[in-house]
């Protein structure tokens, strides 16, 4: 198997449920006793919350690209940024190493374009909802995404940073998610793309009104792939 490094630590609940995930995939591949080799870097998030301006983006991408350095240095041969929004910086990473890093809209483009989906809401940060990075990724797989609603933007970020960041899952938080999905529906998305790596701790991803296309466990499987040389 092939060793993945993982900047992880944005949030670290998401970074769990990565390690989780992709174990879980390798075991079942390879035998009950088989475990991922993994490189995992935790950042502290609090250097990397609430950034707005392009220099604090800047900031970010620099503390990326110094992490990504340590775990190409370390052995990684492939590299993995488990989270949504920080792939705003990921020009920046790839250019400053040598290994391949598997692009988490790439992933999930390219499962919407395997399963025929043409039409979907994409469901994350403020900056994953409303800038060109992400959904580009996506509509150059062949998908057509609904315009963003400012209401939902505000709704869903507050719920992601104030919530499911710190590992809260609330009611309030799974209706506000259903009834935004029921909406979407409604304006005509064929799917949702759950482009926050914790959303899943309030939505239904396996019994829900739409198909779910869940980034986090997308990403997974293509990087538990990799892992084991299938991709």
């Amino acid at each position: 198997m092939r060793k993945l490094g993982m900047i992880g630590g944005m949030s670290w609940v998401s970074t769990a449920m990565y390690y989780d995930n992709i174990n879980r995939i390798v075991q079942r591949n390879s035998g009950p006793m088989a475990s991922a080799p993994l490189l995992i870097e935790s950042l502290d998030f609090q250097q990397l919350y609430g950034l707005r301006e392009d220099n604090d983006w800047d900031r970010a991408a620099r503390v990326l690209v110094d992490s990504a350095k340590r775990l190409e240095q370390a052995g990684a041969e492939g590299l993995i940024i488990c989270a949504n929004s920080m792939h705003r910086a990921y020009d920046e990473v790839a250019g400053a190493i040598d290994i391949p890093i598997i692009h988490i809209a790439d992933c999930v483009g390219q499962a919407m374009k395997d399963a025929e989906c043409k039409s979907a809401a994409l469901i994350g940060t403020r900056n994953v909802m409303t800038e060109s990075f992400y959904r580009q990724r996506l509509v150059a797989h062949g998908v057509d995404l609904l315009p963003p609603d400012m209401t939902n933007v505000e709704a869903v970020d507050r719920i992601i940073y104030e919530e499911l960041m710190v590992g809260k899952a609330t009611r309030d938080a799974e209706r506000t998610l259903r009834t935004i999905i029921t909406r979407k529906e409604q304006e005509g998305a064929q799917a949702i793309v759950l482009a926050c790596t914790e959303l899943d701790m309030v939505v239904d991803v396996d019994a829900n009104i739409l198909p779910i296309f869940d980034s986090t466990r997308i990403h997974c499987r293509v990087a538990a792939d990799w892992i084991l040389g299938r991709a």
